[in-house]
């Protein structure tokens, strides 16, 4: 997955971020299976690989606190 920055990532919808979070592990996991049989020529592309899915992974954590914080507004805001 080439960089792609934060504020396009927010513009997707869920199903889109939950796609490319399981197609980011998919590639994590082959560039591990490639780092143990030494096929692996850029170190780096691991280190990039897991900020990818930290990346995807936050925003989506975005998403759910601010569900949440939408659905508990307490009763007394909502009566005034």
């Amino acid at each position: 997955m080439p960089e792609i920055s934060s504020n396009d990532i927010r513009e997707w919808d869920d199903e889109r971020l939950d796609n490319e979070i399981n197609e980011a592990y998919r590639s994590l996991f082959t560039l591990r299976f490639q780092h143990a049989t030494r096929q692996l020529e850029n170190y780096r592309t691991l280190r990039t690989a897991r900020r990818t899915i930290a990346r995807l992974r936050t925003i989506k954590r975005e998403r759910q606190l601010q569900e949440n914080a939408v659905e508990t507004v307490p009763t007394s805001e909502v009566s005034e």
